[in-house]
């Protein structure tokens, strides 16, 4: 059969279905044809799996002639790693129809923590055609016995999504399958797929290692996907509250929208968020019963399955949901996307809006609903980073030591590991390209006698040196446990949901539930519930009718502004102090800029502010960079600690996106401050340290890295340990090598973490070299200004629930109005 015969198949399989390929699909498919890797950028519903799925079946009629149709039973020619389960799912149905219509004979299949274990059981025996799984799936597979003999066939690799990956250990996880994979098959093809973002470049240097990346192509999908982004403005901006993350009262807006035809995604920043609007919706529209669901990630996976099957479906018409559905879950596409509260960046905006209209050919339509009247300028913000096409970079994560202690295990309780062959190939990885000798015999010195720190017990022994010089685990007790442990993604303890007498609701953090009392209710999955005892990890609930509920809130569900989006926030600013706009957003919270103005100042991007006032509480300074949290947890505890270098002074201190507040009992003295370099980038980390309690900071990392690390065992599946167990082991182990191994690698790498995850050292280096290049302006007020209010707010939510704080607010804001 000729080279382009399989081709020839392939397009008339798409005729029959009455598509075209698109030019950029064909292009990905001669490079394939070329046996080159790389990365594709294309962006959701463009047809990117049929763009990588496709040459693998003209590779395989090309190389089998006329008997491509009765080969069976071939081994894996294909590995599609995916970061969701659900994309596993849908990716697996599409799959499994193409091949079927073409009448090649090829199993597709999945693995998952969701597939059976009698279908992981006949993929030991015999693999799959095309196998669809995640990162810690791929793992699992490495760690059992007589592994490379599964991927002898293997071909090629997708990894989907690549994107969601990069600046997440679980990217590093992928890293670090496919350097083994590498080893095994030294010219695998390997292709990433990812959305567009900043750093395309880099993004293809991590997939396949820097070497292997000079040889790779980057293929851009040429869809002009036009998104028609809209605000849902107040009425009254002025009776519009400063601050506040719900957005309830647009909700009289938002029902005229789902009125319309076609089916909506009401998109929330956090599960709190979804699970309160899914309540007053239905309590506003009761009619809407039947047709609007909820979907967050503490769902059953039986609650999603069924919306996303409904969505499919086209029963469903409103899902109020989280960045569970954000990926490519296939479903049927929605007409249109509400956006509640600001996304807080660029890329995620755009994923968002891409959900709608779904196909290469549709336009998107997203509405934007502030939930407080500052969002109306982020709204303007990223209408002009639409326009302009802006979107961010994703920075990978260096040298995790915890997540190659576990990768050396793995490999030690399948077929062993030879040390010198296994640095070779992780040192070919993006993120262990600078690992020295001296690290890397640390962490062999780690899993082989747990260190000079844990020598004398027999559990952080793991592995053992056979005759051959190969690494092994031979005792099952801890190969067992590692099974069972490995994966890169750690959180507070879960508890499962159930009703007293009925199925699973779903899972919610442990210390939610620490602070109710039974008889206590709540508002969980859509239901008002009723708890009723809490057992086995498990939290047995039945209904209520009672009408005031907590709504539980998850640990990290608060964003902060990307660098990009905190770059457009600066230069509305601008616009606004200018008064030179034809933004709809910016004109309409002109009121409040007014008083902005009026009171303060309007900073543009050549200026400073910090507003100084007083109340009953003391001396306020507010600052404003612009940078998001993040940047503000470092920065103000280094400005409050070099100003209590000046004078003995006590401080309480809270931020939001947009700037930072210090309080204290006495005057502070910020001009003197100012003349003493507050802002020098000199001296940053000892300053930084110095500000915080960093001891306390990187125990808390460390939780996480001792679970990575196999450190601390979380627990067997239906016996999992409590998170103030978990924390207490994880604490201990914290102290004993702080005391006795300082230079603990694991012990590092929390203090890393800390400067570069939570509080991005790096930018706000970048945001101190700026401020110092602007004129840094000191205004005194005498009553907050709508910049500082929220901030002042952010204090009092950690005290009032939402409701009540809403109410706080804007008895608050009236005051403040009066003259």
């Amino acid at each position: 059969m000729s080279s382009k015969q399989g081709q020839k198949i392939i397009e008339k399989w798409f005729h029959e279905k009455g598509l075209t390929p698109f030019d950029w699909q064909k292009n990905v498919w001669e490079k394939i044809q070329q046996n080159k890797s790389g990365l594709l950028n294309a962006p959701t519903g463009s047809g990117k799996t049929f763009a990588l799925f496709m040459p693998v079946l003209i590779r395989w009629i090309n190389e089998h002639s006329e008997n491509y149709t009765q080969l069976q039973k071939n081994g894996l020619q294909l590995l599609w790693i995916t970061p969701l389960r659900a994309l596993a799912k849908d990716i697996e149905q599409a799959m499994q129809e193409v091949v079927d219509e073409l009448d090649i004979p090829w199993q597709i299949q999945r693995r998952t923590g969701d597939v059976s274990s009698s279908v992981k059981q006949k993929q030991k025996k015999q693999m799959p055609e095309v196998l669809i799984t995640t990162p810690e799936s791929l793992h699992i597979l490495l760690a059992q016995k007589e592994y490379p003999k599964r991927f002898k066939h293997l071909k090629s690799v997708v990894v989907d999504e690549w994107h969601e990956l990069i600046a997440s250990k679980r990217g590093t996880q992928t890293e670090l399958g496919l350097s083994r994979l590498f080893g095994l098959k030294p010219d695998l093809q390997t292709w990433g797929i990812s959305a567009t973002i900043g750093n395309l470049e880099e993004a293809m240097d991590i997939l396949l290692g820097p070497d292997r990346a000079k040889k790779g192509s980057i293929i851009r999908a040429d869809v002009q996907k036009k998104i028609n982004a809209h605000s849902v403005l107040p009425d009254d901006v002025e009776k519009f509250p400063w601050s506040g993350h719900l957005g309830i009262q647009l909700l009289p807006k938002i029902l005229p929208i789902l009125d319309e035809t076609g089916s909506t995604l009401i998109f929330t920043n956090t599960r709190s968020q979804s699970e309160i609007w899914f309540r007053n919706i239905l309590e506003a529209k009761p009619e809407l019963a039947g047709t609007i669901a909820l979907h967050h990630g503490s769902l059953s996976s039986e609650v999603r399955n069924w919306v996303e099957d409904a969505l499919h479906q086209g029963t469903l018409k409103t899902v109020v949901c989280t960045s569970s559905l954000d990926l490519g879950v296939d479903f049927r596409p929605v007409d249109k996307v509400i956006q509640i509260g600001s996304p807080k960046g660029i890329s995620r905006f755009l994923q968002r809006a891409g959900r709608s209209g779904h196909r290469p050919d549709a336009e998107s339509n997203i509405w934007f609903v502030p939930t407080n009247a500052l969002e109306l300028i982020e709204a303007s913000a990223l209408k002009d980073a639409l326009n302009n096409e802006m979107v961010e970079s994703r920075t990978p994560i260096l040298k995790p030591f915890d997540v190659l202690s576990q990768y050396l295990v793995t490999l030690a309780v399948s077929e062993g590991f030879e040390p010198d062959q296994i640095f070779n190939e992780v040192k070919q990885t993006f993120a262990y390209q600078t690992l020295q000798d001296k690290e890397w015999n640390s962490i062999l010195d780690f899993i082989h006698t747990g260190g000079s720190s844990l020598g004398r017990y027999d559990d952080y022994s793991k592995t053992e040196i056979d005759e051959d010089g190969v690494w092994k685990v031979f005792d099952r007790r801890i190969a067992r446990r590692h099974r069972m442990s490995i994966g890169t993604i750690t959180s507070d303890t879960m508890l499962s949901v159930k009703y007293l007498k009925g199925g699973r609701l779903g899972r919610i953090e442990e210390w939610f539930i620490s602070q109710l009392n039974i008889g206590d209710t709540f508002w969980f999955a859509g239901r008002n519930l009723e708890l009723v005892q809490i057992k086995n990890m498990t939290v047995f609930v039945r209904r209520s009718k009672q009408k005031s509920s907590k709504v539980p809130s998850w640990l990290g569900g608060r964003m902060s502004l990307s660098s990009n989006m905190s770059e457009l926030l600066r230069k509305k600013f601008r616009e606004a102090a200018e008064g030179n706009t034809d933004s709809e957003e910016l004109i309409s919270i002109q009121p409040i800029l007014d008083v902005q103005r009026e009171r303060s100042l309007i900073p543009n991007e050549e200026q400073f502010l910090i507003e100084k006032s007083w109340s009953k509480e003391g001396c306020h300074c507010f600052f404003f960079p612009f940078e998001g949290r993040y940047v503000h947890e470092g920065l103000s505890a280094l400005i409050a600690h070099r100003i209590s270098k000046l004078t003995p002074i006590t401080f309480s201190i809270a931020m939001n996106d947009y700037g930072f507040e210090l309080l204290s009992d006495q005057d502070i003295p910020i001009l003197k401050a100012l003349e003493n370099n507050l802002f020098s980038h000199e001296n940053l980390i000892p300053d930084i340290l110095s500000s915080l309690n960093d001891t306390e900071l990187a125990k808390r990392k460390f939780r996480g890295i001792s679970q990575i690390a196999g450190l601390v065992f979380s627990g067997f599946p239906g016996n999992k340990k409590a998170g103030k167990h978990l924390q207490m082991s994880s604490s201990l182990f914290f102290d004993v090598f702080s005391e006795y191994e300082p230079d603990h690698l694991l012990l590092q790498q929390a203090y890393d973490e800390v400067l570069d995850q939570q509080l991005d050292e790096s930018r706000l280096r970048l945001a101190l070299e700026r401020i110092n290049k602007q004129e840094i302006i000191v205004k005194e007020v005498d009553r907050f200004s709508p910049l500082a209010f929220p901030i002042f707010v952010d204090r009092l939510r950690e005290r009032l629930s939402s409701e009540k704080l809403l109410d706080r607010i804007m008895k608050m804001q009236k005051e403040l109005e009066k003259d």
